[in-house]
């Protein structure tokens, strides 16, 4: 037997020093979330080191006219009723020949020029305009699919198969919610939306982070506990099933849509204590109803929206996603596109100004754009012209969260057929989104039927410019 070996105070100080530095240094690794895991996987949830900590997207479906509201062309005046440059329509990308080229139309909207920044704005949105210097212009964007589902998919997941997880889910993979007690991801939807639950949904992802739903006004569905039950006897029942679906687990092996079930389950009983406030309408006060326009029937959906997403990530919620459907205008478009803007504009300026007023905007990146845009050329009723869709030049924009404001990125040719100055694709938005967060787009990934997954799956660069 060997005689066990003394242990000098030196040696002893130096073995806890190495052993605490050791812990020390996972702590630290996991705080800047480089640490992996034993089996080479990402150790979740990441740490968002950048300034932004929440997103808050705001997704205008069916395709807003660029031409009609950020990016103004006066050369459509000049041009009224000619066709599209052949030098221009000839740029225009791969799959998009069916792009009207006939009878360009000048936009029935005026112009003018808003903050220190002069950014041009369409009279449709003369409320966001009033916050033009903290906006983040990209005039820029383009793709390859003229067709909603296909580009929403595109838009909102990165991909145009409607297979992929959607980048709020990729969010709540990743970073997950600063919140305990409310879901990393949470979507709601006004108007219609062509493309469905996909452009919310977790694809391949586990199903626990797709996105909870909610209904502007409504709250949470089913949120109160049964009549006559107590908090404690429903900890008891939630305990009991738990115990059985663990058993099932143990019995049949990993299962993830029974994992995703166990944590709804559990996360539905800590939201019924922390939910009801953040969804209690009753409690918003005479001046945010002024300002969301919840006092108007026209804004008060999408306003009641925006004024929940505030509350939201004011909790700690790290992606909310509101969809705005109704702007396919292949008819009359200067009727369609007065009535929606009036759903979305004084909302989407009371959200920019009441994240500013709870010092949130600085760590909430704000998100707006379509699928699309639309043609400068007229479709339908020449009486009541509309616009056809047009992915080969678009505009989004963003604010907050480390971004430069008040500065316009890329351009359009001169009618705003194509793009003709810095491109940007969706992915490109993507990775640039995740950048916000100090997250590199590779560092996010999820091994999916042999192959590690990234957000940015067919590539994409960050537009570096959008932080200044």
């Amino acid at each position: 037997m060997t005689a066990p070996q003394s242990v000098t105070r030196r040696g002893l100080l130096r073995r806890t020093g190495g052993g605490l530095g050791a812990l020390a240094l996972t702590w630290l690794l996991g705080e800047d979330g480089r640490l992996v895991a034993a089996d080479g996987k990402p150790a979740l949830p990441l740490k968002a080191t950048g300034k932004a900590k929440s997103v808050i997207l705001l997704h205008m479906g069916g395709g807003p006219s660029q031409v009609d509201t950020f990016d103004p062309k006066p050369a459509l005046t000049k041009y009224a009723g000619q066709n599209v440059p052949d030098a221009i329509a000839k740029r225009v990308p791969k799959g998009n020949e069916r792009l009207r080229t006939a009878n360009l139309h000048p936009s029935p909207f005026a112009f003018k020029q808003y903050g220190r920044c002069g950014l041009p704005v369409s009279d449709l949105f003369r409320e966001v305009a009033a916050h033009a210097g903290d906006l983040c212009l990209i005039r820029s964007m383009r793709h390859d699919s003229p067709i909603h589902t296909p580009a929403d998919y595109l838009a909102l997941t990165g991909s145009l198969t409607g297979q992929r997880p959607s980048l709020g889910s990729w969010f709540a993979y990743g970073l997950g919610s600063e919140n305990q007690d409310l879901p990393a991801f949470v979507a709601m939807v006004a108007g219609e939306n062509f493309s469905g639950p996909p452009i919310y949904g977790s694809g391949f992802l586990p199903p626990q982070h797709q996105a909870t739903v909610v209904k502007a006004g409504d709250g949470l569905p089913d949120l109160g506990r049964p009549a006559g039950t107590t908090a404690a006897q429903r900890r008891g029942q939630l305990d009991l099933l738990a115990t059985l679906n663990r058993q099932h687990l143990a019995r049949h092996g990993p299962h993830d849509e029974l994992d995703a079930r166990i944590g709804s389950y559990e996360m539905a009983f800590r939201m019924q204590a922390a939910a009801p406030p953040v969804f209690d309408l009753k409690t918003a006060t005479k001046g945010e109803k002024t300002l969301y326009g919840l006092d108007d029937p026209a804004t008060a959906e999408f306003g009641t929206n925006c004024l929940l997403a505030r509350r939201l990530v004011e909790r700690g919620v790290r992606f909310v996603q509101l969809i705005q459907g109704g702007w396919d205008a292949h008819g009359d478009l200067k009727d369609n596109h007065a009535k929606q803007a009036k759903l979305v504009d004084k909302p989407i300026a009371g959200l920019l100004a009441d994240l500013k007023a709870h010092g949130l905007l600085g760590s909430t990146l704000v998100v707006w754009g379509g699928e699309f845009g639309r043609t400068p050329t007229v479709e339908g009723d020449v009486k009541k012209p509309g616009r056809d869709h047009n992915p080969a030049g678009y505009c989004v924009w963003l604010a907050g969260g480390g971004v430069k404001g008040g500065q316009v990125i890329g351009a359009t040719d001169e009618v705003g057929y194509t793009v003709a100055e810095r491109p940007v694709h969706p992915n490109d938005l993507h990775a640039t989104v995740l950048h916000a967060f100090g997250l590199d787009q590779h560092t996010l990934w999820y091994e999916h039927s042999g192959r590690k997954e990234i957000v940015t799956n067919l590539g994409g660069e960050v537009v570096k410019e959008v932080f200044g």
